[in-house]
């Protein structure tokens, strides 16, 4: 929701909205951020099928980057794949619904509305 259609809708309504948004948020447990990487490597031993095709793989790997520093590769065995993407995916949600709350939080704040609901 943008933030003009935000500055229409009543107090009530913003904080409504917003306890429905938490009530979706994925389990925090469950959450990876980062990225899958799909190689394929060469083992070097010669006559071997991998120095004339891709290589060997596909070896899946879960890169997760931090600021100054290089990018930290974690090996992702076949059978963890698809949880490997559930979390990522359940980050990314996450992350789209955690910026609506947010919104929502800085149209309250802008009307000096409270952020907390009182009992």
């Amino acid at each position: 929701m943008s933030e003009a259609d935000l500055s229409k809708l009543s107090a009530r309504v913003l904080r409504t909205r917003r306890r429905k948004l938490i009530e979706r948020l994925p389990p925090l447990e469950s959450l990876l951020r980062g990225s899958v990487i799909e190689r394929y490597k060469r083992c070097g031993n010669a006559g071997c099928h991998c120095q004339e095709g891709r290589g060997h793989g596909p070896k899946y790997y879960l890169s997760v980057s931090y600021p100054k520093s290089r990018p930290k590769m974690i090996y992702v065995p076949g059978t963890s794949l698809e949880l490997v993407k559930q979390s990522l995916a359940r980050f990314t949600e996450a992350g789209g619904l955690l910026k609506e709350v947010c919104a929502i939080n800085l149209e309250l704040f802008r009307r000096r509305e409270p952020l907390e609901e009182s009992p």
